[in-house]
């Protein structure tokens, strides 16, 4: 019987494998054919990231969650080059036919035409403005936005009709955009969530391979606070055993650098994501993998996920209620304030659309 080989980490990649999605009919897996003498190392894929450009008939994304703060969103990019195992929006890369694994971080989908598809719904009049949150599923700025600045066109259309807008975001880039970002603060119209899971450069190396480091991510808390943008901290996701330990560093920290709120998010593991987080376990931390899982699954009931509302983002049991106890009380020794995602109160009345050559003029 032919040897199964083991899927091995490749360097600049966060997820291990890339098995394939839940609705594929075949897989397949890697054999010791007895070619493999010079060793598994050399048999590694080199893998470039493909960016493939998708056309759309809206843009804007609706959902009637009860755990989220907002009720509408934009994604410019669909698949991160973060690389971050842990994403609970890779199991969307499967509805492509792709893998949830190494796919989802290395075969992208751009947007280009999302800021005219934006400019165009608020030219609505039938539109009514409220919040449109940023990076709700994968990160606004991701690298490939240096180039593409799709993110960058969407918010020249909300700073054009005076929109209020939210960003969660691990890049550093959204500094680039003070411009525009704080003249919207300054009328209540903007506000940042930058995710920190870790202070520790190596953990996060490996995490997030290709996400800004925690030092970058504080330095862009630090310019947009400067700035007079609100920013909220998000450590998420706060894993059981790994870097749950942090919290209160990961808080001080985020003080220290002007954060005005913080938030946490327990670790999701829905679909194929117990296996891919399984699969890093046992390749970056094989002395804690056993631990970890099971810590996760003490969080969700006995199970590695559960979808309940009101509990997929907070989890439930001994453990859990010790995370938001401790959660709690370093938000009230650095006098943060909760609910960071809520948006700091963004302003809707401020919303006008500017005329255009064409437009009837209004007799009032």
């Amino acid at each position: 019987m032919l040897e199964v080989l083991p899927d091995l980490a490749v360097k600049g990649r966060g997820a291990i494998s890339n098995r394939a999605g839940r609705f594929e009919a075949l897989t397949t897996e890697r054999i010791a054919d007895g070619w493999d003498f010079l060793g598994a190392e050399l048999d590694q894929p080199k893998l470039a990231t493909v960016v493939i450009d998708e056309r759309s008939k809206s843009i804007i994304s609706t959902n009637t969650s009860p755990d989220l703060p907002f009720n509408r969103s934009i994604n410019p990019y669909r698949g991160c080059e973060h690389g971050c195992v842990y994403c609970f929006a890779r199991p969307t890369h499967t509805y492509l036919g792709l893998s949830a694994g190494l796919d989802f971080e290395t075969r992208l989908f751009a947007k280009p035409d999302a800021a005219e598809l934006l400019r165009r719904a608020f030219r609505d009049r039938r539109y009514r403005p409220e919040k449109i949150q940023l990076g709700a599923n994968t990160d606004p700025y991701q690298p490939i936005e240096r180039a593409r600045r799709i993110t960058r066109g969407i918010l020249e259309v909300m700073h054009e009709f005076r929109h209020p807008v939210g960003i969660t975001t691990k890049g550093h880039l959204v500094t680039r955009d003070l411009d525009l970002l704080a003249p919207m603060a300054a009328d209540r119209l903007a506000a940042v969530a930058i995710s920190i899971t870790t202070l520790d450069g190596g953990l996060a190396r490996r995490l997030e391979p290709r996400a800004p480091t925690p030092k970058r991510r504080l330095d862009a808390v630090r310019a947009l606070s400067r700035a007079g943008v609100p920013v909220a901290v998000m450590v998420a996701p706060v894993i059981p055993g790994l870097n749950d330990h942090e919290i209160e560093d990961i808080l001080a920290a985020a003080r220290a650098t002007g954060a005005a709120s913080a938030e946490y998010i327990l670790l999701r593991l829905p679909l194929e994501l117990e296996a891919l987080v399984s699969e890093w376990l046992a390749t970056h931390a094989p002395n804690k993998a056993k631990k970890v899982m099971n810590l996760i699954r003490e969080t969700r009931g006995g199970r590695a996920y559960e979808s309940t509302f009101g509990v997929r983002m907070r989890g439930r049991g001994t453990y859990a209620d010790l995370i938001e106890i401790r959660f709690k009380a370093a938000l009230r020794r650095e006098r943060f304030r909760r609910n960071a995602a809520a948006g700091f109160d963004l302003r809707t009345d401020l919303f006008e659309r500017p005329s255009v050559a064409g437009d009837q003029l209004t007799l009032f």
